[in-house]
């Protein structure tokens, strides 16, 4: 395993576990060189899950990269990583509990624009200003208008 600090080769496992779901297991590692510690996760290699995209193309799903989407619309927003982490979950259960293995992309934004409407407006809109594509102002005010009376109902 390289280290992401310095890129040494060598570590030492300092803890194991298994996650809460037992699909993971979850080492804590210590760089042998720079002696900074880091943690990996060991899963399973099955049958990659895929997404559709908007275009019509599959690709692998990675969990790194929906994680990469939220943390970008939560920036400096107070949101736990392990509420976010939750998120990413959900998303990846229900590609995992896809009858054929594969999700379209609109349904993955789907999920995780609910999660983040109820955990963050701020995060849920520069989110949606994405995944939606809004064109102009108009539509980004429609969107924060609906936002709005959803509050207040």
């Amino acid at each position: 395993m390289n280290c992401p600090f310095c890129g040494h080769l060598h570590d030492r496992v300092v803890d194991s576990r298994e996650s809460k779901e037992g699909d993971a297991i979850r080492r804590r590692r210590q760089c042998l060189a720079c002696e900074r510690r880091f943690t990996t996760y060991e899963r399973i290699d099955e049958v990659p899950y895929m997404v559709i995209k908007k275009d019509g193309r599959r690709e692998k799903f990675d969990r790194q990269k929906v994680l990469a989407g939220l943390l970008k619309a939560c920036e400096k927003r107070p949101i736990s990583m392990s509420r976010l982490s939750e998120l990413v979950n959900q998303v990846e259960s229900k590609v995992i509990d896809s009858p054929d293995r594969e999700i379209p992309t609109t349904e993955i934004g789907e999920i995780l624009m609910v999660g983040l409407r109820e955990l963050d407006k701020i995060a849920y809109v520069r989110f949606a200003s994405v995944y939606r594509d809004f064109q102009d102002e108009e539509a980004f005010f429609n969107e924060l208008k609906n936002l709005m009376r959803q509050k207040g109902s």
